[in-house]
């Protein structure tokens, strides 16, 4: 499957205001970089106001801004925030830096934000005593039941689009069902919403009898 550009630029300035707009913050004054989906985005996780990423703009309390055109610095200031990044907390990331001006398209950020909601209601279904995390390391949002992560991920250098998984930490020998290395993924545009999307995180689970 060949990446789509517009996609992939689309995501990687998301990722990076997440990142670097939303969790470094809340990193430095609370010590978590955990977020949630929240209606129309994400948001932080236990920062007072929160800070929310919904649609093409960010806000948080009375201010709200474009990212569109922004750097991350540029938004966090908006917001009356300092932007940190979080290279001492984990290695991997978006890799977008404080000063690096981003674009995003309207109907890709629709796309990534449709998966992710879809993500945290499934897996909200899954196991109704967990609240989904959205990571912003891996900008996933997921749930960990037994030694097995359930999740949605926007894309990645793997599968440039979105797809859920299943990823067991023992995985189990490859078959119709456990067909990636990591465990077992579907595309979202292959899952006809929520239910069909519950489905096949609930199959996994049988199947690893957790």
């Amino acid at each position: 499957m060949e990446p789509d550009p517009t996609l992939v630029a689309t995501r990687r300035a998301l990722h990076g205001v997440a990142e670097l707009v939303l969790a470094g913050p809340q990193h430095a004054a609370m010590d978590t970089v955990r977020l949630r989906v929240v209606p129309g985005g994400l948001a932080t996780s236990v920062s007072e106001p929160p800070t929310r990423l919904v649609g093409n703009r960010v806000e948080r309390a009375d201010a709200s801004t474009s990212i569109d055109g922004s750097t991350p610095r540029e938004l966090a200031a908006a917001l009356g925030l300092v932007a940190g990044t979080l290279d001492h907390v984990y290695r991997d990331g978006s890799g977008v830096g404080l000063d690096e001006t981003l674009h995003v398209d309207d109907d890709a950020v629709a796309a990534l934000v449709h998966a992710w909601s879809l993500g945290d209601e499934a897996l909200r279904l899954l196991d109704p005593a967990q609240a989904p995390v959205l990571w912003p390391e891996h900008f996933d949002v997921g749930i960990s039941l037994g030694e097995v992560n359930y999740g949605v991920s926007p894309g990645d250098t793997t599968i440039p689009v979105p797809y859920a998984y299943v990823g067991p930490w023992q995985v189990p020998a490859a078959d119709d069902f456990w067909d990636q290395p990591f465990g077992a993924a579907r595309l979202i545009s292959d899952l006809s919403g929520v239910d069909a999307l519950h489905a096949f995180l609930e199959e996994g689970r049988q199947r690893l009898g957790r």
